[in-house]
């Protein structure tokens, strides 16, 4: 209900203490059940409503929740009884002040039960592939017209299922930490300094306890390597646009020792958190509390990264409730924002600097457009190709060599690089590099 009423994100909720306390078990179990009802919620209530003695009547969130959730538990785990599903669900419907609802609750779950064979909705129309693999519609034809159908897809499949869990290695000794402490790893498909959790709960190790390692997708750690040697030549000065939760400001400082890194967050909260987890690069780290869209500083930096703020559609199987959240009138508000951050950032490096943009969203309007309105509004910039910067990482040895090829196959005509989900094991990104020529 928290994330139902936009209280709480899903990923926020699951780190809670009260999620925390749980037993492990309870804890897995809870984690599946919010994740799996917000990743299927569209596709359980179509398969819900057709259950109503009246489909579009109105349901109470509470007692519409507790039909997802035990739906949910019917359809797609194995391990729960029905009939424990469904008494709980019942249970849950009188708890919330919906007594009489109960019985609606009981006759609906039992008729899914009785019927428990999943339907099938055909997937060669943007339309089917929405409602079986429980995506908006919406978003589902814009995938269709920007990349094809079977592209999208295997976006929406990617969505549907739970991510890799991505690490990055502080030193080649917390690997040996994680093993001693029966976790197993799996050697990263990116890069040489990731690994791919196979099994075991990292977040409750001393490994991660103690900073030796730290959770972070993919994708992600390549836009902060691609960064963190995107000048050309060693920076001395750092612009970090947008940088909290702080991943990718952390790469960008051991990348990059001897530059002095200014990490801007306009969230008081958000801020405070950065500077927590940035401590031990504080000699060379500056956080401060500041809208990079108005930032005067000009000339003044030899590298910034500009990581907007973006839809996240990328992030759909990391971030199920973005789906419920989002509507097609967000993306030009939030390209609005994004274009004001990349000319601030543009503003702020040398003739000869360079900007790395970065969002973790699949749309055009938030993507290759901004980049593109840039160098419009901007004439003395223009788009570099990424495939010098792969190169680069390559030689550094930072780059898992097997998806090499795989990777420059993902460079856009510009020289933009977009990681499509389920492409690889990561969330979807979009990266493009700029230089300022004067």
């Amino acid at each position: 209900m928290a994330v139902e009423q936009g209280r709480s994100h899903s990923d926020d909720l699951l780190r809670a203490k009260a999620v925390s306390a749980l037993s492990p078990p309870d804890r897995n179990l809870a984690t599946a059940l919010v994740l799996g009802v917000l990743r299927w919620q569209i596709r359980l209530d179509h398969q819900l409503r057709a259950l109503l003695v009246r489909p579009n009547a109105r349901l109470d969130s509470e007692v519409q929740t507790a039909l997802r959730l035990g739906a949910f538990q019917l359809l797609h785990l194995d391990r729960v009884p029905a009939r424990a599903a469904i008494d709980e669900s019942v249970e849950l419907a009188k708890q919330s002040g919906h007594r009489y609802a109960a019985r609606m609750v009981n006759a609906v779950l039992r008729k899914l039960a009785g019927a428990i064979q999943q339907a099938n909705f055909p997937e060669d129309s943007p339309a089917g592939l929405a409602v079986s693999q429980a995506h908006p519609a919406w978003l589902v034809e814009r995938w269709a017209a920007c990349y094809g159908l079977a592209t999208a897809n295997a976006i929406c499949r990617h969505g549907q299922s739970q991510p890799a869990q991505s690490i990055r290695l502080a030193s080649p000794a917390a690997e040996a930490e994680l093993i001693q402490e029966g976790v197993e790893l799996a050697p990263g498909e990116l890069l040489t300094d990731a690994r791919i959790v196979v099994s075991g709960d990292v977040t409750v190790t001393a490994a991660f306890r103690e900073g030796h390692i730290r959770l972070q997708d993919e994708g992600s750690q390549l836009i902060a390597e691609i960064a963190g040697q995107g000048s050309g030549l060693p920076a001395r000065m750092i612009l970090d646009c947008c940088a909290a939760p702080g991943g990718k400001t952390l790469i960008l400082a051991e990348r990059n020792p001897q530059a002095r890194i200014v990490a801007c967050e306009s969230s008081p909260q958000r801020l405070a958190q950065l500077r927590e987890r940035l401590t031990t690069h504080a000699a060379h780290v500056e956080c401060r509390l500041a809208d990079t869209a108005a930032l005067e500083e000009s000339s003044a930096f030899d590298l910034a990264l500009a990581d907007v703020p973006c839809s996240g559609t990328g992030t759909l199987g990391r971030n199920p409730e973005i789906r419920h959240r989002l509507h097609p009138g967000d993306l030009p508000r939030q390209a609005e924002r994004q274009r004001a951050i990349l000319r601030a950032a543009l503003r702020a490096v040398r003739p000869g600097g360079r900007v790395v943009y970065s969002t973790c969203s699949l749309e055009p309007e938030e993507n290759e457009q901004v980049v593109a309105a840039a160098l419009a509004e901007t004439p003395n910039v223009y788009q570099l190709t990424l495939s010098s910067q792969i190169e680069s990482l390559r030689a550094a040895g930072n780059l898992a060599v097997s998806r090499i090829e795989s990777l420059r196959h993902c460079l856009t005509p510009e020289g933009a690089l977009r990681l499509l989900p389920g492409v690889f094991q990561s969330d979807g990104f979009f990266i493009a590099l700029m230089e300022r020529t004067a």
